[in-house]
C-alpha cells in the first residue's frame, strides 16, 4: 500500500526540520507560516501571539508534539547586518531568547548548506532575537558543525531571597537574566535530587516556585517591558557525573517543561550570577550538565554596564557580563504536518 493522499482532499501543510541540542528538541519551521510583520523582533513576537498562535499549538501540542516540545520560526532580520531573525515557541507561548535553538538553527543551516563554512573557517553571524542581537560563530570540525554564541547582556537581578512554597516550605533563591529571567535554587541545600528518576518532583516544585516568585517579586527589565517576566526555575546541583563539570542544571520553564539540555539562556544567567558573587572569573570556562548529563560550556567573555533605557545606571544591577555558550546539535528528522479542518483535534491538546 502506498497511502497516497487523495487529490480532492484539502489539507493545510506545515513543514519542519527537527533537531536537538544536547537532547533538547527543536522543531524549525521551514514552510507554511505566512509573513510575520514587525519592525522589531518583539513586534514580530506580539504579532504571532495575537494572530498565529493556533499554528504554535498545532506544532507544539499533541498529537504532533508533546508537553516538552520546542520550536523556532525563522524570520527576515530586522537589523541590516543580521543573517536572520528567530522566534522561539513552546507549550505556553513564546520565549524571549533560547540558546539551544541558536545552536541548533545555525548547525542545521550549515548541514543544509544554507550557511557555507569551510573546514577550519569560522564565520561570524548576527541573529535577531526578541531579547536582542545574538552573535553566533559557525565552524566545521571533521565535517561536522561547531557552533557557539555570545548571548545578550546578562546580569544578576536579586540574591538571597526566600519563597514560602506550599507543601514544601521555605526555599532560598536568586534571580538572574540571561536572555530570560530564572529563579535559581540550590537543589543540594534543599535535599532535591536532580536526576531523571525525580523528574515529577522537579516539575511540581519548579512550577510552584515559579508561581510564588512571580507573585511576590516584581521583575522589571531595564530596557524592555516585554522581557519583564519570570520564565522558569533552575535547580542547580554539585552532584555531577563528570568530575570536570562545574555543576548540574535542571530547568523547569514555561508550563512545566523540562529542558533536556543545561539551558543556553540558563547557563548565561548562571555565569552572570556566579560572576556577580565572585565565584567565576572572566574567561573562566565552566561545563554545566543537564538532567540527562549532556553538557554545555559557558564563560563570561567581558563585562558590560547595565543601563536603563533613559541612560541611567540600572537599579537591577550595575554591571553584567556577555556570556559565551557552546553545545552540539544534530538533525533528527524532516516532517510534513497536515491539518484537516474537519478534525476535531486539529488545534492540538496537552495531556501531561
Amino acid at each position: 500500500m502506498k497511502f497516497a493522499l487523495p487529490t480532492n482532499h484539502k489539507y493545510m501543510s506545515l513543514t519542519t526540520l527537527d533537531a536537538h541540542t544536547e537532547g533538547e528538541p527543536l522543531r524549525i519551521v521551514t514552510s507554511g507560516y505566512p509573513n510575520i510583520p514587525g519592525g522589531t523582533m518583539l513586534e514580530k513576537r506580539q504579532y504571532v501571539t495575537k494572530h498565529l498562535d493556533h499554528l504554535r499549538q498545532v506544532l507544539m501540542f499533541e498529537p504532533r508534539g508533546h508537553a516538552d516540545m520546542y520550536g523556532a520560526i525563522i524570520t527576515e532580520p530586522v537589523e541590516p547586518d543580521s543573517t536572520f531573525g528567530v522566534l522561539f515557541m513552546h507549550n505556553e507561548g513564546y520565549s524571549s531568547m533560547c540558546g539551544h535553538a541558536i545552536i541548533a538553527t545555525v548547525s542545521a543551516a550549515i548541514e543544509c548548506q544554507d550557511i557555507e563554512v569551510e573546514e577550519g573557517e569560522t564565520k561570524t553571524l548576527f541573529i535577531d532575537a526578541p531579547a536582542g542581537k545574538i552573535t553566533a560563530y559557525a565552524s566545521k570540525q571533521s565535517g561536522k558543525p561547531k557552533v557557539h554564541f555570545d548571548c545578550v547582556p546578562s546580569f544578576a537581578e536579586a540574591v538571597n531571597l526566600i519563597a514560602d512554597v506550599k507543601g514544601f516550605g521555605a526555599v532560598n533563591y536568586d534571580i538572574a537574566f540571561g536572555g530570560a529571567y530564572y529563579a535559581f535554587v540550590d537543589a543540594d541545600a534543599h535535599g532535591i535530587e536532580c536526576n531523571p528518576e525525580n523528574v515529577e518532583q522537579l516539575i511540581t516544585l519548579g512550577r510552584a516556585i515559579k508561581h510564588v516568585v512571580a507573585a511576590s517579586y516584581q521583575i522589571s527589565h531595564p530596557n524592555h517591558d516585554d522581557l519583564s517576566f519570570l520564565y522558569g526555575t533552575i535547580f542547580t546541583s554539585n552532584k555531577v557525573t563528570d568530575s570536570n563539570s562545574h555543576s548540574r542544571h535542571v530547568c523547569i520553564f514555561a508550563d512545566g517543561e523540562v529542558d533536556r539540555s543545561p539551558t543556553g539562556t540558563g547557563v548565561s544567567a548562571r555565569i552572570a550570577l556566579l560572576h556577580h558573587k565572585g565565584e567565576a572569573s572572566l574567561n573562566e570556562t565552566l561545563t554545566i550538565e543537564s538532567i540527562i548529563s549532556s553538557r554545555m560550556t559557558v564563560s563570561a567573555v567581558s563585562t558590560i554596564d547595565i543601563e536603563s533605557s533613559d541612560g541611567k545606571p540600572s537599579t537591577v544591577s550595575s554591571q553584567g557580563v556577555i556570556p559565551r555558550v557552546s553545545g552540539s546539535a544534530y538533525i533528527t528528522g524532516v516532517h510534513q504536518f497536515l491539518i484537516d479542518e474537519e478534525d476535531p483535534q486539529k488545534d492540538g491538546f496537552i495531556l501531561r
